[in-house]
C-alpha cells in the first residue's frame, strides 16, 4: 500500500513509522510536516527530534512539506495513495478536510475531541466537521487506547478503525495491521469518536485525583463514574452501548486516566500541585485535547439533556471557578442516586 500520514506530530509520526516498519508488507509511507525545516531535519537526521526523540524513521518512509493549499502539490502529494491519515489536531482538522474534499481514497483522521464552539459551528466531533466540509469523502477515524511512543518501538497495541465504509475500514486494517498492532473493525464512528473525546476531559479528573493522593478507591470510582457520564452522552448522539465497553471507551479511558504518559493526565496532575492551566498545557509541549474540548463536552450534554457531573466539575476547574479540593467536594456533595443512572 500507499499511505500518506499528514501530520509529523508525535501521533502520526509513530503511526507512520509503524507502518513502514511491518515486516509483513511492503507499504510506501510518506509522512508530510507542515513546517518546511522539520520536514528536512527528519529526512537528513532520519529521526522526529521534536516530537519523538529517539526513534529511526524506516527506511522506506518519505518525508514532504509540499503546500496542501496548492491543488498541484497536494495532487502530487496523494497521487497514486491508497490510504490518506489526517494527523493533526481537532483545531486543524475542519481545514485539512477542505483541502482534501476531492480526494478518491479512503480517508481517515486520528485526532481525539470535539471541535471549539464557534459563531459557526457547535462544538463538533470530527465526523460531523466532515459531512460539513467534505461530504463526498469515503472516511473514518482510527482509535483506541495508544500512546504514540509505545506504537513507535514496536510494544503491542490495539486500535479500533471505524466509519460506516467498509472500504476505510479495511484499507486501515491492512495499512496498521502488524505483530505489534491489532486493528479491529467497527462501525459505530459516533461511539468510537464521543469515547476518545470523553476520555481526555476525564483523565484529567483522574490526574487532579491521584495528584490530590485521594488513593485508588477514588480513582476507580472516579473511571467508573466516568464510563457512565461518557456512555450516557454517546447514547444520546445515537453510538451503541457496547462500543463503550470496547477498546475506544473503556480501554482508552484506563489507558490516558492511569499512564503517565497521558499528557491530559499530566494537567490535572499539575492542577493539583498549585500549577495555573496556563503553566501546565506550557509543561507539555504537547496539545491535552481535553482541556480543549472540556467545555464542548459539558455543553453538548447540556443541549442533549444528559448530566454529566465529572465533567462539569472538569470545566470549573480549567475556568478557575473551584479550587481541586472544592471539585472533590462537589462531587463527594452530590445527592445519593441509583447507580445506573
Amino acid at each position: 500500500m500507499k499511505i500518506v500520514v499528514l501530520g509529523a506530530g508525535a501521533w502520526g509520526t509513530a503511526l507512520a513509522v509503524s507502518a513502514g516498519s511491518n515486516p509483513l508488507t511492503q507499504h510506501a509511507v510518506t509522512l508530510w510536516a507542515r513546517d518546511a525545516s522539520q520536514a528536512s531535519a527528519m529526512q537528513a537526521q532520519r529521526e522526529n527530534t521534536r516530537y519523538l526523540p529517539g526513534i529511526t524513521l524506516p527506511p522506506t518512509l518519505g518525508v514532504s512539506s509540499l503546500s496542501l493549499a496548492d491543488p498541484e502539490q497536494l495532487g502530487n502529494l496523494v497521487s497514486g495513495a491508497d490510504l490518506v491519515i489526517v494527523a493533526t489536531p481537532m483545531a486543524g482538522l475542519r481545514a485539512m478536510l477542505a483541502n482534501l474534499r476531492t480526494c478518491r481514497v479512503p480517508v481517515a483522521w486520528l485526532c481525539k475531541g470535539f471541535e471549539a464552539t464557534t459563531s459557526e459551528s457547535f462544538g463538533l466531533l470530527a465526523h460531523e466537521i466532515q459531512a460539513q466540509v467534505a461530504p463526498d469523502l469515503i472516511a473514518g477515524v482510527l482509535s483506541g487506547p495508544s500512546f504514540a511512543l509505545e506504537v513507535a518501538r514496536g510494544q503491542p497495541t490495539a486500535l479500533v478503525a471505524a466509519s460506516g465504509h467498509a472500504a476505510v475500514r479495511h484499507a486501515l486494517v491492512a495499512a496498521f495491521h502488524s505483530p505489534t498492532v491489532r486493528v479491529y473493525a467497527n462501525d459505530d464512528i459516533v461511539g468510537v469518536e464521543v469515547g476518545g473525546a470523553v476520555k481526555n476531559v476525564l483523565a484529567i479528573a483522574t490526574g487532579l485525583c491521584d495528584g490530590l493522593n485521594l488513593g485508588l478507591n477514588a480513582r476507580a470510582a472516579l473511571i467508573t463514574r466516568g464510563l457512565a457520564e461518557m456512555t450516557r452522552l454517546g447514547m444520546a448522539l445515537g453510538a451503541r452501548a457496547d462500543t463503550f465497553m470496547g477498546l475506544s471507551g473503556l480501554g482508552d479511558l484506563v489507558l490516558t486516566a492511569t499512564g503517565d504518559l497521558s499528557r491530559n493526565r499530566q494537567v490535572g496532575l499539575a492542577l493539583a500541585k498549585g500549577q495555573t492551566l496556563q503553566q501546565a498545557v506550557a509543561s507539555l509541549g504537547h496539545v491535552a485535547e481535553g482541556v480543549y474540548s472540556a467545555r464542548t463536552v459539558v455543553q453538548r450534554a447540556a443541549c442533549l439533556g444528559v448530566e454529566m457531573p465529572i465533567a462539569q466539575a472538569v470545566v470549573a476547574l480549567l475556568d478557575g471557578q473551584i479550587q481541586p479540593a472544592e471539585a472533590v467536594a462537589l462531587l463527594m456533595g452530590r445527592e445519593p442516586t441509583a447507580e445506573l443512572m
